[in-house]
């Protein structure tokens, strides 16, 4: 019985690890030690271009637009690579046009792309899996590969699939296709983890996209590439044999190597491993009892290592794995057996587990801390002791609780002592830890527990978490924040309004949205530089935060626009009472920057909720329409938002439709104005403007479509097409020996093109105008973008013969120093200071200081918006030259013009006609 005992407690070890899969874990066990005695140098075929810290340093928050990786592919296809993989996620549209992009370089690439295919489990309805390929726009023109992996019971990463089934097709693993298997196969293999990983080459992906292509087609040539995250904060990592924690785009180049090197590793029949352990069964059935104790003990281990040994050999020169787990496990139990009497078994086992742990904890890089059932510390890491700043030898027997604590749900600070620790094995949480300088920092503690020699002990794995949680902090400033000035940014504006809604509506409150835009911004940029805006935009944002306080929202939407959120009851007079302030306070109060005095007004619209919509962003868009009402009105105003304001804007777009058939069907005419020369009232000449003759609207003006027409593509037809008909019917009237001046103004995108005095001298000899009757009227925004071109036209104009006036004088930002860098003829002073120079001393002051300043400049002075014979009479004893408004003649057709005009011999203007 004696002798029979042995074998039986051997065979029952056996059974019970085939029942309960214990050998699983041991074989694996031993594969891993394998691998981690073996090694092999990878192919040097596979390449990872690696989404690495730096990357993202440079190149921004995760993800990055797919523009970068469109560039990326480029990069890679111009080095020579064979194949490019991407380990990322395609699955979901981005930004349209970066999206477009990407599509177009996997078009270019011609097929040798791979994308990645993967399923997902859902994290709400258990068993429900969610399959993710690359949009369609990608995949017509990529390859598609599984890239899903699975872990064993134990969390470790270590076979591969050839492949995976995702909507009922086969899609081959991205290890399989770029290794050269990508055939319709089934299963899994054991990927080859002796290969160094460490070996294979890495580039930074920013360093890609910065390198030379001469530098990269010595890296990247004819070789295989992976793209793929390796930073940590990305999370995409798996851990894997010999103790490491590995990038899954890392496991996908070590599972192409594998198949590469023909490595692609397969477990020999479970029947072999069974095989030889019942061998070794009888064979010490045989010998137990004719053998001593070290006798048998060094059979088994010779058989045990030989056996071993040829599974390595086997392993480095093959691709299959032999399982000698049953093995060991028979030669354990038979030295169990024969040392049972021999040794103290738990005492040994206890020092060799204690000392492997003390191994495991003394290496790792996270603090460690051992407990007994009372709290009081048994274990302290040098890690800990790095952390903390307390050595072990000041630690042992010391309680936790005092160097961490707990904060309650009240933020008040706990002890964390043996109760929390008996309540939270298992869990992760945050605690605060006080350094041996005082110094409080927020820790991450992995919790556990387990039964030790001496009762219930307990752990806890610590992670000095400071610079995540400022980092967190960071990146959620910068997600919230306007970089430029610190207000609030449109999204966060967005969540504001979304929360403000919500509750008016609980508490049946109002909610108000006022949009500001500065006045001439634009102006000070291009004349004062972008620094110089930008910094006062940031003066700007001061001022409206002070001006409003904690009362309201501030945020800045982009440019030169802001935005303000304002609750509460009967909050549309609250509104108004805001908007008049800052109107007034931009207006009155000058902003000082760089030894400059800056005063700039604004524009405010105004929506409020329920009122006018019942969305945040149809509240946004109502105080946009209400800020361009306000912005057409006059600067400094504001305005609230109301349906005709919508209803405008509709009739513009319709506007904006049928202006291209206008075109086509000649809809366009020119009227004419008289302009009059003061000292004997006599007809000089005539402004030509054009109106569009609407077949179902009738007559339109130029304000309801003139913007239309400087940013429509036909800018230019419509303006040559006024200066060629304007020319015509001047030359008409020159035969007719009537010389007057006729005149036209220039837009934008005439000075903008480079064939402005060819038009202007083509015009002139196919109608037969005199070029000294032809007079070309400039306002000064098309001034402000190129000085010197500008200047450079004007002389060559100049020097055809014709004239040029400086139309609307006086409310731009740089009138004066335009009279200095152009060589005007005339003055056009803006009828916003002719109309009220009876009444307000400011605007005559202005006005006769203008046609002073035109005297000495030797220039004729033409004032825009006479309306009565007082105004042209004050104007007169101004000195002024000449005159133009509805006192004298409204716009009126050619017909209609020469019907009144040419009867008159010396006109005598006493009274407004009615023309």
């Amino acid at each position: 019985m004696r002798r029979i005992a042995p074998h039986a407690f051997v065979a029952a070890l056996l059974l019970v690890a085939l029942l309960t899969g214990a050998h699983e874990a041991i074989r694996n066990l031993v594969v891993d030690s394998r691998f981690a005695l073996l090694s092999r140098a990878p192919t040097g075929e596979v390449v990872l271009v690696a989404i690495d810290p730096p990357s993202l340093e440079k190149m921004g928050v995760w993800p990055w637009p797919r523009a970068v990786h469109a560039d990326l592919l480029a990069k890679l296809r111009q080095a020579g690579a064979s194949e490019i993989a991407f380990d990322i996620d395609f699955s979901s549209p981005s930004d349209e046009a970066s999206d477009r992009r990407f599509a177009e370089a996997l078009r270019d690439a011609g097929g040798s792309v791979v994308l990645p295919a993967f399923k997902q489990w859902s994290s709400h309805q258990q068993g429900l899996i969610f399959y993710n390929s690359p949009l369609p726009a990608f995949a017509d023109h990529s390859w598609a590969a599984s890239v899903n992996v699975v872990a064993d019971t134990d969390g470790l990463v270590r076979r591969y699939p050839f492949g995976d089934q995702v909507r009922g097709d086969f899609v081959p693993s991205l290890g399989a296709l770029l290794g050269g298997s990508p055939q319709l196969r089934a299963g899994t293999f054991a990927i080859d983890f002796s290969i160094t990983a460490g070996e294979i080459p890495v580039l930074s992906y920013v360093d890609v996209l910065r390198q030379e292509t001469s530098t990269l087609q010595e890296l990247l040539s004819k070789k295989k590439v992976i793209v793929g995250a390796t930073a940590l904060e990305l999370g995409d990592r798996v851990n894997v044999p010999k103790g490491s924690i590995m990038p899954g785009a890392v496991l996908q180049a070590l599972a192409t190597e594998s198949v590469l090197q023909g490595r692609a590793l397969q477990g020999l029949p479970l029947l072999l491993a069974l095989i030889g352990a019942i061998g070794l069964i009888l064979v010490m059935s045989t010998a137990w009892g004719r053998l001593k104790h070290l006798q048998r003990a060094a059979i088994v281990l010779s058989i045990a290592v030989t056996v071993e040994l040829g599974a390595w050999w086997l392993q480095w020169d093959s691709p299959y794995i032999l399982d000698t787990s049953l093995l060991h496990i028979v030669a354990v139990g038979y030295l169990c057996a024969g040392a049972a009497h021999e040794i103290d078994l738990r005492g040994w086992l206890g020092r060799i587990a204690e000392r492997r742990f003390q191994r495991v904890a003394m290496s790792v890089g996270d603090g460690l801390a051992c407990t007994d059932q009372n709290g009081l510390i048994t274990f302290w890491n040098p890690a800990a002791a790095a952390m903390f700043g307390h050595a072990p030898a000041e630690m042992i027997g010391t309680p936790l609780n005092e160097v961490i604590s707990k904060a309650d749900a009240t933020d008040r600070t706990i002890a964390f002592g043996p109760e929390i620790l008996r309540s939270m094995p298992g869990n992760v949480v945050e605690l605060e830890g006080r350094r041996k300088d005082g110094q409080i920092f927020p820790v991450e503690a992995h919790l556990f527990g387990w039964e030790g020699a001496h009762g219930t002990e307990y752990g806890a794995l610590l992670r000095d978490i400071s610079v995540r949680k400022r980092e967190i902090q960071r990146i959620r400033h910068l997600a919230s924040t306007d970089t430029l000035t610190g207000l609030a940014n449109r999204h966060t504006l967005r969540e504001h309004l979304d929360a403000a809604l919500m509750e008016a509506e609980l508490e049946r409150h109002e909610v108000a949205v006022l949009v500001i835009d500065l006045d001439r911004f634009k102006d000070i940029n291009d004349t004062l530089g972008h620094t110089f805006g930008d910094d006062l935009l940031c003066l700007v944002a001061q001022r409206l935060q002070t001006l409003l306080g904690n009362d309201a929202l501030v945020a800045r939407l982009g440019g030169d626009e802001f935005a303000i959120v304002i609750s509460g009851v009967e909050v549309a007079q609250t509104a108004g009472a805001l908007a008049a302030r800052i109107c007034h306070n931009f207006q009155n109060e000058s902003f000082s920057l760089r030894r400059r005095e800056m005063r700039i007004g604004c524009s405010i619209g105004i929506s409020v909720y329920p009122r006018d919509t019942s969305s945040p962003e149809q509240l946004l868009s109502s105080a946009d329409l209400a800020l361009y009402r306000a912005k057409a009105a006059r600067e400094g105003k504001w305005s609230f938002y109301t349906e005709e304001i919508k209803a405008a804007l509709a009739n513009k777009l319709a506007l904006e439709s049928e202006f291209a058939r206008a075109i086509e069907r000649n809809e366009f005419e020119l009227f004419y104005q008289p302009q009059i020369r003061l000292r004997d009232l006599r007809l000089i000449g005539a402004e030509a403007l054009i109106r569009w003759r609407h077949p179902k609207r009738g007559l339109i003006g130029p304000a309801e479509f003139m913007d239309i027409v400087h940013t429509s593509a036909s800018s230019n037809d419509v303006a040559y097409w006024v200066l060629h008909t304007a020319c015509r019917k001047g030359a008409a009237w020159e035969r007719q020996g009537r010389n007057l001046r006729v005149g036209v103004n220039l837009s934008p995108s005439q000075l903008e093109s480079d064939n402005l005095v060819g038009a202007v001298a083509e015009a002139l000899k196919e109608s037969g105008l005199s070029p000294h009757l032809l007079d070309l009227e400039v306002t000064e925004n098309i001034l402000l973008s190129d000085d010197e071109r500008a200047a450079e036209i004007f002389v060559r104009l100049r020097s055809l013969g014709v004239g040029l006036s400086f139309d609307d004088f006086g409310t731009g930002f740089g009138s004066l120093s335009y009279l200095k860098k152009y060589p005007f003829d005339r003055l056009k002073i803006d009828r916003s200071f002719v109309g009220e120079i009876r009444n307000n001393a400011g605007d005559a002051a202005i006005v006769s200081s203008t046609i002073g300043l035109a005297k000495q400049l030797g220039l004729d002075v033409v004032a825009e918006g006479v309306e009565d014979a007082a105004t042209m009479d004050v104007l007169v004893g101004m000195g002024c030259n000449e005159a133009q408004g509805y006192y004298f003649g409204r716009p009126v057709s050619s017909v209609e013009f020469e019907q009144f005009w040419w009867p008159q011999s010396v006109p005598a203007v006493k009274e407004p006609h009615a023309a």
